[in-house]
């Protein structure tokens, strides 16, 4: 029997970019003492205060069929929270409540591409979005960014392939190159997708793990309310990630479609999860900095010990959860440095080139182990890189 050509190629045809976290976790069950720095979860779960609001909400019988749009609570809760953080009028009717922001991505892929049409994303990329725009019958065309201009992409570079496209897949800040998009970039951004009349799909599950400057929503900007849609999620931002809550902010319109969408395939969030994340978010910045604060505390403690050598190269750590490296004087590709130092140190990395051809040379580090493994781990990296680069030196 023929699979659907749209299932077959999710991938490209190539690999999904998870090899080395495989191999990882296979060696873990076979016994062996892995240090995972690998995917982004929090070594701090979800807080026992919203635990105790979802298992209230569900004893108190919100275990049925909630409203597929989402509850009126937790949708007035997400506009009020957008709305007093940029500025742009917000109401219930521009949130649609979605399993997760994944989810919320497929959706807003859904809503603007038809089969055929051309949807961009940037190199690097957080390893789904190929897939995410092939799954939905479009053609996913990369745009590249440079390491030389720290993965910032440039208004001309996305103009220059931009023919044919309907859609601009970003996010900021970025997974996985810990970059926060500037003022410039994003105005250069907004310009080419007025300019060609594209809608901007924005990844924003990072905006509570800003270290340097400050987070901007592309929504906005002039002209870009009518054509952002934004995703969000409380995996990040409230450590929630098995809970499975997301949400897409857009207009009226969008989000009305997007509901019948909702109800023909993921049919809503359970209530009692909805409700734990209404708790959540009321809860303010507080509770959201207390969850951020491990990686603010870690970044700067890979920042000092990155200073004090010159092999290993750091992309600006501006926000996420991630550290880029740079590791391209050791002469090995991110895949092999990472498969080296997994066979050597038992410390599992991602390669850059699970993220796309731009971060070739680099590995990406989760800063989600407790503070004194993870500078003990970034410490034999700096050194097993260092060893490296010199029998490559010798060797030239």
């Amino acid at each position: 029997m023929k699979l659907s050509q749209r299932i077959t190629h999710l991938t490209g045809g190539g690999s999904d970019g998870w090899d080395v976290f495989y191999r990882a976790r296979r060696m873990i069950s076979d016994g062996y003492a892995v240090v995972e720095l690998t995917i982004g979860e929090h070594d701090v779960r979800t807080d026992p205060s919203i635990l105790e609001a979802m298992d209230l909400s569900a004893r108190q019988g919100h275990t049925g069929y909630a409203m597929v749009p989402g509850t009126d609570l937790l949708r007035d809760t997400v506009a009020a929270r957008l709305q007093a953080r940029t500025g742009v009028p917000t109401t219930r009717n521009n949130v649609l409540i979605t399993p997760g922001g994944q989810s919320a991505l497929f959706a807003a892929h859904v809503a603007v591409c038809d089969p055929g049409d051309v949807g961009l994303y940037l190199d690097p990329y957080y390893a789904t979005y190929p897939g995410t725009i092939r799954g939905v019958g479009a053609e996913a065309r990369a745009i590249q960014t440079t390491a030389e201009d720290a993965f910032q992409p440039r208004a001309e570079q996305i103009d220059a392939v931009a023919d044919g496209a309907v859609s601009l897949l970003i996010n900021t800040p970025n997974n996985p190159t810990g970059v926060v998009y500037s003022s410039q970039t994003l105005e250069g951004i907004a310009k080419v997708c007025r300019k060609r009349d594209l809608w901007l799909i924005s990844d924003e599950v990072y905006d509570t793990q800003v270290w340097e400057g400050s987070h901007i929503s592309p929504r906005t900007l002039p002209g870009m309310t009518e054509r952002t849609l934004v995703v969000g999620s409380m995996s990040k931002s409230h450590a929630m990630t098995g809970s499975r809550c997301g949400w897409i902010v857009g207009p009226e319109d969008v989000i009305a479609h997007l509901i019948y969408l909702a109800t023909h395939t993921t049919y809503g969030v359970p209530g009692f999860i909805q409700d734990a994340a209404s708790f959540a978010l009321n809860a303010g910045n507080v509770l959201e900095d207390q969850i951020a604060a491990p990686f603010r505390r870690r970044r700067a403690l890979a920042v000092g010990i990155l200073s004090a050598q010159n092999t290993v190269g750091l992309v600006p750590a501006q926000g996420a959860m991630y550290l880029m490296l740079d590791i391209r004087a050791t002469g090995l590709s991110g895949e092999a440095f990472a498969n080296a130092l997994l066979d050597t140190h038992a410390i599992a990395v991602m390669p850059g080139e699970s993220f796309g051809s731009a971060a070739a040379g680099h590995i990406r580090v989760a800063m989600t182990i407790d503070d004194e493994r993870f500078g003990s781990a970034l410490s034999t990296i700096c050194e097993f890189a260092t060893e490296i680069a010199g029998r490559h030196a010798a060797a030239s």
